[in-house]
């Protein structure tokens, strides 16, 4: 998945409007303009297209996480330079207080079971022995979880 993708994900299932984007993106430390939002949400073949960096894609998480469970006392979290697909369900998972349980019934609502020793796996430091790489595949499904639970189409 490409940080856009997951920006479009999350920006759709939360209802997030460009102003709304803008003042997460500036509570995670970064100032950005309409427009460039406007860019990166725009689909991969409109000539305005811009893809959206790791680093930004980080701050914009950063501030999510701000936004749904308030500001941490003293120094602010540095958004990541690099990010994969393990951090940031991290992230979303802090942002939405969830626990094991919680991802694992997302998942199970779009029909992909996985164990809680996968899941776990997946929250590791990746020098550890049991960790394991979040695939595309689990993040989307994840996130399409996400839109079910959070905006449902009934």
């Amino acid at each position: 998945m490409t940080n856009n993708d997951v920006a479009r994900s999350l920006r759709y299932t939360f209802d997030f409007n460009d102003f709304t984007m803008i003042e997460i993106i500036k509570s995670g430390g970064e100032s950005v303009d309409r427009e460039l939002v406007a860019n990166w949400l725009k689909r991969d073949d409109d000539p305005e297209f811009e893809e959206m960096y790791d680093k930004e894609l980080a701050t914009f998480l950063n501030g999510f996480i701000i936004l749904k469970r308030g500001k941490k006392d003293g120094v602010q979290p540095v958004a990541e330079k690099r990010l994969n697909n393990n951090i940031i369900l991290r992230k979303l998972k802090i942002a939405l207080n969830l626990k094991d349980e919680d991802i694992l019934g997302i998942l199970e609502s779009v029909d992909r079971k996985i164990s809680k020793h996968e899941l776990s796996a997946f929250f590791r430091k990746p020098g550890q022995a049991q960790f394991r790489p979040c695939k595309d595949q689990i993040l989307r499904n994840f996130l399409k979880g996400l839109q079910q639970k959070y905006r449902p189409t009934e």
